[in-house]
């Protein structure tokens, strides 16, 4: 059965707290403080709490989702950390976003259907300047086991929703790449992120 996207993730978005929580992911707060400043693209960033972390650290941060309820949500938290971002609805291939045109891409749990999730990576990177960092956090091919354990954790049921090592290589050739792992973490962001999970990290550098 083909799972609806766009419901689902607009049903979780609809309740009134913060899914992933408002604070940002703590890969990124840490990545994202060595690089200075330009204009950053968040894909699939739901509610907003990292795009709005950025902005709030003197990026200028865009955004998308598919989810309308998580754009009002995302605006809601922009509004009362007093920044402002530049969010669209929509799915990637029909947003017009500029060739070469950010400094950053942060792809965080940005988990794209298994059969666009490499094109749309393409599609990104094309949007990504010379010289402009790729900041990737998902869960990894290892997860599975940790998710039977603690549904909390969240994450894909599926293996084919995961990121491998050689799977970014192949989808980030042309970068230098400064760090490149999948590691065991303790996650607490929200009420969907929750416990001992596996993640696949990525820093690159586009040549």
């Amino acid at each position: 059965m083909k799972v609806d996207w766009k419901k689902k993730w607009n049903e979780r978005y609809r309740e009134s707290d913060y899914a992933y929580g408002e604070a940002p992911n703590l890969y990124l707060k840490d990545q994202l403080g060595k690089f200075k400043p330009g204009k950053i693209l968040f894909p699939a960033e739901g509610e907003g709490r990292n795009a709005v972390f950025a902005a709030k650290n003197g990026w200028e941060a865009s955004a998308f989702d598919f989810s309308k309820e998580a754009k009002k949500k995302a605006i809601k938290l922009a509004e009362k950390n007093n920044v402002s971002i530049n969010y669209q609805v929509g799915e990637l291939p029909n947003l017009n976003y500029e060739q070469e045109f950010f400094d950053a891409v942060a792809l965080v749990y940005a988990h794209f259907p298994p059969e666009n999730k490499s094109h749309y990576h393409q599609i990104l990177s094309g949007l990504l300047k010379k010289g402009g960092v790729v900041i990737f956090e998902a869960f990894g091919k290892n997860h599975l086991e940790f998710r039977e354990k603690n549904p909390k954790v969240g994450g894909p049921r599926n293996l084919a929703s995961l990121f491998s090592i050689e799977e970014i290589k192949s989808d980030f050739k042309n970068y230098d790449i400064v760090e490149l792992m999948e590691v065991v973490i303790e996650l607490k962001e929200g009420r969907c992120h929750n416990g001992i999970g596996s993640v696949t990290r990525f820093v690159g550098i586009k040549k």
